[in-house]
């Protein structure tokens, strides 16, 4: 079977598996990049697999003047840069040993045994750069299917890195079947396994929700986890009730998904330090709550907390009421974000010493000047 893709016309990987074919070896590209190209889909690095040894793959570069990075010789990766771009060529592969977080790896002798060390079956696709699909474990009846499912036993690939189990879900969220449900034996391992999630960096486990929280709809995948017990180990005071109705709220504004609003309707208060969220993402998401909490009108919500805060607060107010959105309430807010408070200290500061007076009364008049729905003009607030 030949596949299509834009991945396949990509002058980079062209290069560099011809210069690994050329030197008598195999060049598949695999993984993602295969399987959103079957998906009608595209967004994802290429990745290269070769029965090259890293030594081998770095002689050839050189030969051929290609800039060679030996990013990861220990585990069989080399990155081959073409066209200003980097490749990771990796050495087909097989576990000999895993910990739940990382294993010890063994040069493998062909795709197949390669394909057997990966996570979902729709994860082990392999293509030629002729575009000649190679599928050693049922992949592409999965993905056709929209069936994320577990290469061989699922508690074997979980034990070999417990992030498996956040990956299930995520997976599922982007690229399973939601009328289908999740696969039974996988959720049921994910579920019996769930200990091993403790073992994990709270980055990886911060990295892996945010991804599934921008999919289109998580809710699905999300409520399952809540049913598993495991959405409560990682966020213990996450409710899932309210992720759907905002999911099928979203398209109305319209708005793209942002993850940091639905994990705002998860309602975990801990969340910042149990998923290491940046400086910048705790700030967005303590907007998001204050303008939650403040009974402003929405053009001053807007005003007092930035545009994006008040839209996402509004959102998961009128999702929990079970209400569409109200016509006209994105300009109220587009006009509040946009509004510019007449006044500075220093129109008072004649009147006032600086300091906490000043500060204070610079405050009272800009509430009346939000409370006035921004009417109040500079005369008006300069009077006592």
């Amino acid at each position: 079977m030949r596949i299509e893709g834009a991945f396949l016309e990509d002058r980079g990987a062209q290069k560099v598996c011809a210069l690994l074919e050329d030197g008598g070896y195999q060049a598949l590209m695999v993984g993602g990049c295969v399987r959103n190209a079957l998906l009608g889909q595209g967004g994802t690095d290429i990745d290269i697999a070769t029965d090259a040894r890293p030594e081998t793959v770095l002689a050839l570069a050189g030969a051929a003047k290609m800039k060679a990075v030996p990013t990861g010789v220990a585990h069989g990766t080399v990155t081959l840069v073409s066209g200003g771009t980097g490749y990771e060529v990796t050495t087909f592969r097989r576990d000999v040993e895993t910990d739940g977080r990382r294993a010890t790896v063994a040069y493998a002798q062909d795709a197949a045994e390669d394909a057997r060390r990966r996570d979902f079956t729709m994860n082990a696709l392999y293509a030629d750069r002729a575009g000649t699909l190679f599928d050693p474990l049922g992949g592409l009846e999965d993905l056709q299917e929209r069936r994320v499912r577990f290469i061989g036993q699922p508690e074997d690939r979980i034990a070999e890195d417990y992030l498996r189990i956040l990956r299930f879900f995520r997976f599922h969220a982007w690229f399973g079947d939601p009328d289908a449900g999740l696969d039974p034996e996988g959720l049921a391992a994910c579920a019996a396994l769930a200990d091993g999630i403790d073992s994990l960096s709270r980055e990886r486990v911060g990295a892996e929700m945010r991804k599934l929280l921008a999919a289109p709809d998580p809710a699905p995948a999300v409520a399952a986890m809540a049913a598993t017990g495991i959405l409560a180990r990682l966020l213990p005071g996450a409710d899932p009730d309210l992720l759907a109705p905002l999911v099928h709220l979203e398209p109305q504004v319209p708005t793209a998904p942002r993850w940091l609003r639905r994990l705002a309707a998860l309602g975990e208060t801990e969340a910042a330090s149990r998923l290491r969220l940046s400086k910048a993402e705790i700030r967005a998401l303590e907007a998001i709550r204050a303008a939650m909490a403040d009974d402003t009108a929405p053009a001053g919500r807007a005003y007092l907390h930035g545009f994006e805060a008040a839209r996402d607060a509004a959102l998961l107010t009128q999702a929990a009421l079970g209400q569409v959105w109200p016509d006209g309430l994105t300009a109220e807010l587009e006009r509040g974000a946009k509004a510019v408070f007449p006044i500075k200290a220093r129109d008072l500061a004649e009147r006032f010493p600086p300091g906490p007076q000043l500060g204070a009364e610079l405050a009272a008049r800009k509430a009346r000047w939000i409370a006035s729905d921004f009417t109040l003009r500079y005369r008006d607030l300069l009077d006592d």
